[in-house]
């Protein structure tokens, strides 16, 4: 039984370097090209697939919050969130101000227009509202006297 694990062992380490080399992509590949790996992983029974796990195998950041290797900060390239991405926030203010000019050719109000213009009444009724009752108002009559 011993005599076959020293057999089984090397060529399970061998089939499972291949394999992860194989589906590595070309650019994760470190040092050499992928096709290089893949003839010192099977050329190399027992001393290429060790090579390979410990310099040719990409090696990720670790988990727990710890800042991330130089190459995963050189390869990020994508926006997290749409509202941290400068050109989606661009296309946004770019689609109002296309939908405003097309409403103020065709003569009718767009629905953020006509909000704002309910807005702007709330508040001046509002306003009126306070002067009537803190007696602040040009129209308010004097309070009748006591005695």
């Amino acid at each position: 039984m011993l005599r076959a694990l020293i057999y089984l062992l090397p060529l399970a380490l061998t089939i499972y370097a291949f394999i992860d080399c194989l589906n590595t992509p070309e650019d994760e590949a470190k040092h050499l090209p992928k096709i290089a790996w893949v003839f010192i992983i099977l050329l190399f029974w027992i001393v290429g697939p060790i090579v390979w796990l410990a310099a040719g195998k990409p090696r990720h950041a670790p988990a727990g919050g710890r800042t991330p290797s130089e190459w995963h900060r050189g390869r990020r390239t994508t926006w997290v969130a749409p509202d941290d991405n400068p050109d989606f926030l661009k296309s946004l203010k770019d689609e109002k101000s296309l939908k405003d000019e097309k409403s103020l050719r065709d003569g009718t109000r767009s629905d953020e227009a006509r909000l704002d213009e309910r807005e702007a009444d709330l508040r001046r009724r509002e306003e009126d509202l306070k002067r009537r009752e803190g007696g602040a108002g040009p129209d308010d009559s004097a309070p009748p006297a006591t005695s």
